[in-house]
């Protein structure tokens, strides 16, 4: 398999992470430049090489059909990669770039299971239309743009749910 990774998801990840969570911070009274440029590294680099590969992946293994068996199937291993776990790591480097190392402990994949399950209708649906009606070359953007807006979930959760 050949991987991916363009300029145009680089500078996507780049923007689109570090607004979402920027939006988060300061939503909560957290920003920091620290964790601002963190999101912009992680966001180009990690998550800009990662999602798309696993998508195009996805795309591999389950072409795209019209049936409802295939449409759940594509749905419910987009929601296997953003699992819990997925989560878990996101709020991992949220604390690491924010410099709060004494927040960093198993309890984040708690967190991250609760904010999973109560947001889990949310990103079915997101999911299914990423993955069933977004062509692939838009997916890492359509997908970015749907982190954005949970990270600021996320944010937020990780304080609901403490």
């Amino acid at each position: 398999m050949n991987f991916v990774y363009t300029r145009s998801n680089i500078f996507r990840g780049f923007l689109i992470y570090a607004s979402g969570d920027t939006a988060a911070a300061l939503l909560q009274n957290q920003f920091t430049v620290t964790r601002m440029l963190g999101m912009m590294v992680l966001g180009a680099t990690l998550y800009a090489f990662e999602i798309p590969n696993y998508f195009r992946w996805l795309d591999g293994k389950l072409v795209k059909t019209n049936s409802l068996k295939n449409a759940l199937q594509r749905t419910l291993l987009s929601l296997a990669y953003f699992s819990p776990l997925w989560i878990a790591r996101h709020m991992f480097f949220i604390k690491l770039f924010s410099g709060n190392f004494h927040e960093i402990s198993w309890d984040l994949f708690r967190i991250a299971a609760i904010s999973f399950v109560v947001n889990l209708p949310v990103s079915l649906s997101a999911n299914y239309l990423i993955q069933n009606k977004v062509p692939y070359r838009h997916r890492f953007m359509a997908s970015a743009l749907f982190s954005a807006i949970m990270a600021v979930y996320f944010a937020l959760a990780a304080t609901w749910f403490k």
